[in-house]
């Protein structure tokens, strides 16, 4: 499986210190962005589960003192590769919702959202399969993160007679449902064809609570 671009950008290359005119520093964070990378392309092949730190050595090319220069364990790693992952989709999504009218900045958002999954089988499967499988520490983050989702779609449909939030909640668990069916299932190239369903879905939604007296 190829790593999506984003990802990609994120290994960078390998650098060395010594007298290569390269602060250390910029060394410390190469190392640290190859490693996540690392993890997320094991935990994507083999699962969070099978994935080893000895996986993520290889991959990033590092020595296993310098993994634990940074990580206190596998699941400490993953946690890091799992906010990357994170900035990697909501960047994306972030940045389409802008501006204009709410359904308009749905929909561009649900494309951003759909097409980098899409693009990002990798980091696809770590933000919305293997979380579950690394332990109370990762799936409150997830949890943290799907709750400022659901705040942002709210704060979009703005306030209306019956409560934005729990059409927010039932909305954005559709959405997180179906991708996840689809990337379990290795048919990522599906995702952004549930876009337009989904708008339809969340146009009635959004007219028919506007509509409640």
């Amino acid at each position: 499986m190829e790593r999506g671009s984003l990802l990609k950008a994120r290994a960078g290359g390998k650098l060395h210190g010594g007298n290569h005119g390269i602060a250390p520093e910029d060394v410390v964070a190469a190392q640290r962005g190859r490693m996540l990378v690392a993890m997320i392309e094991a935990a994507a092949a083999k699962g969070y589960a099978a994935a080893t730190v000895a996986d993520v050595l290889n991959r990033a090319e590092v020595s296993r003192m310098t993994f634990y220069q940074h990580f206190a364990n596998k699941e400490a790693c993953f946690l890091a590769a799992y906010d990357l992952a994170v900035e990697i989709v909501m960047t994306r999504t972030a940045a389409a919702l802008g501006a204009g009218a709410p359904l308009e900045r749905i929909a561009r958002a649900l494309d951003a959202y759909f097409s980098t999954l899409a693009q990002e089988p990798e980091v696809a499967k770590v933000f919305l399969v293997e979380v579950y499988a690394a332990g109370t520490a990762v799936l409150e983050r997830r949890l943290a993160t799907q709750a400022v989702v659901v705040d942002r779609f709210a704060a979009v449909l703005g306030a209306t007679r019956t409560d934005p939030r729990l059409v927010s909640e039932a909305v954005i668990g559709a959405v997180v449902s179906l991708a996840t069916n689809r990337i379990v299932t290795g048919d990522c190239a599906a995702l952004p064809g549930l876009r337009e369903p989904l708008m339809s879905l969340i146009t009635t939604l959004v007219r028919d609570q506007q509509a409640v007296p």
